[in-house]
């Protein structure tokens, strides 16, 4: 099976992301495909060759996590942008965040300084499988900080090739649009 490259082509246009940005990041995310779909093949022919006992069968096992894990965070980001309205506030999701942060402002204001600690990374509002409970969490490298067992809802992709082109080193500016463009339908999807 071969995984394909969504189109996000109808986020061209959004307020605040430039078209130039979108198509580089846009080839970024391809390129997590492409190699996906190679280390996938790759892996797939050392385990019928019988060579899963060679240490490049581990490094490309381990390869495999970053590559796939990169495109699937960015599908993840990229659909749960492009909205135009904020977040229902009679909806499940504004629900379940003012529940379990005590306010939705206080959920936005966390969420916010995780998109802001220094480091390249994700912040992902993430659901705990077994509570339900909602938190924030940083992740650094697209293969390791996952919490076990846990949904991601809502994904800020704060590695500089998502906002210097735009916004140089201006973090802060970056999230505040990218809080004006989340589709928060989207996100409110993936609550369970």
């Amino acid at each position: 099976m071969s995984y394909i490259a969504k189109d996000f082509s109808r986020l061209i246009g959004m307020e605040g992301f430039s078209e130039t940005l979108l198509k580089n990041h846009f080839t970024l995310y391809q390129g997590y495909v492409t190699n996906t779909n190679k280390l996938d093949e790759a892996l797939r022919q050392m385990i019928k060759e019988g060579k899963t006992g060679i240490p490049e069968f581990s490094e490309l096992k381990r390869r495999f996590g970053w590559e796939f894990n990169g495109m699937r965070l960015h599908e993840y980001y990229f659909e749960n942008l492009g909205g135009k309205e904020g977040i229902d506030r009679g909806g499940r999701l504004f629900q379940k965040i003012s529940e379990d942060f005590g306010s939705y402002e206080s959920w936005e204001k966390e969420y916010k300084a995780v998109g802001m600690m220094r480091g390249i990374g994700w912040a992902i509002l993430y659901q705990d499988n077994v509570t339900r409970r909602l938190f924030n969490f940083w992740v650094n490298e697209h293969d390791g900080g996952h919490p076990s067992g846990c949904s991601p809802i809502l994904i800020l992709d704060v590695f500089e090739h998502a906002f210097m082109i735009n916004y140089g080193l201006k973090r802060a500016d970056y999230i505040e649009t990218f809080f004006r463009n989340i589709d928060w339908k989207e996100a409110e999807k993936r609550l369970q």
